[in-house]
């Protein structure tokens, strides 16, 4: 491997980038491709790029063109940051390590965010915006809000929208959903930018107990970082 392209993929690590490196396995000529960007000597037409991204998307390496070129996928860990230490994070946190994502959860609340109530759990006492912040949402993170007050999910929302977070979702009704839309259009939110917000959160499978919701929101999850049509979000 090239310097160059060593370079740049520790750059790209370091900034929790998804990158891909493209080897020619008669010649071994390499690229390594971030967010399009190409560096190396393998040109990269667009059936490579779109095989490219196929593999980054599932997170799997793979050859292409007919088995000539193997593509090596770099991709970041999958990052959970849940803000509310409510009964449906309780459920949402385990079901979600499950999955593969590192969990956070935020809340100032004390009395909720506690090592008794969220056992193996990373747990951030911080206000939302500044816990989020300090996590600095990526590609591969998810942001979910469960705690209906404004106080504590817009802040967080707030921060989830200028980041390239995948997954950005929060509890509550339609009619709490357009409330919400309507702060976040103050704070300067436009409706490209507000309609990446899944709310309700999670997919509509009549869930009923914390449990369900958790299920529901994490099958919307699951969907969405795979790209796959989500069949529908979770009713008012």
């Amino acid at each position: 491997m090239k310097r160059e392209i060593l370079d740049a993929l520790q750059a790209a690590r370091a900034e929790h980038l998804t990158a891909a490196l493209v080897t020619d396995l008669a010649s071994g000529a390499q690229s390594l491709v971030v967010d399009r960007a190409v560096t190396g000597d393998l040109p990269v037409d667009a059936a490579l790029q779109g095989a490219i991204e196929e593999a980054l998307r599932h997170n799997r390496s793979r050859t292409a063109a007919d088995g000539k070129l193997f593509i090596q996928a770099f991709v970041p860990p999958l990052r959970l940051a849940i803000i509310g230490a409510v009964h449906i994070a309780q459920a949402l946190a385990p079901i979600a390590a499950l999955a593969g994502y590192d969990v956070t959860v935020i809340d100032p609340r004390r009395a909720f965010a506690s090592d008794e109530r969220f056992p193996g759990v990373k747990v951030s006492t911080e206000w939302p915006d500044d816990g989020l912040t300090a996590l600095k949402p990526d590609g591969r993170t998810a942001v979910v809000t469960l705690t209906h007050d404004p106080k504590l999910d817009d802040p967080a929302l707030d921060v989830a929208l200028k980041s390239p977070a995948f997954y950005i979702a929060a509890l509550g009704s339609r009619k709490t959903h357009a409330g919400r839309i309507e702060r976040l259009t103050a704070r300067g939110h436009g409706a490209n930018a507000l309609a990446r917000i899944h709310g309700p959160a999670g997919l509509a499978l009549g869930a009923v107990s914390p449990a369900e919701i958790a299920i529901s929101v994490m099958a919307q999850m699951t969907a969405v970082l795979h790209g796959a049509e989500p069949l529908g979000k979770a009713p008012a």
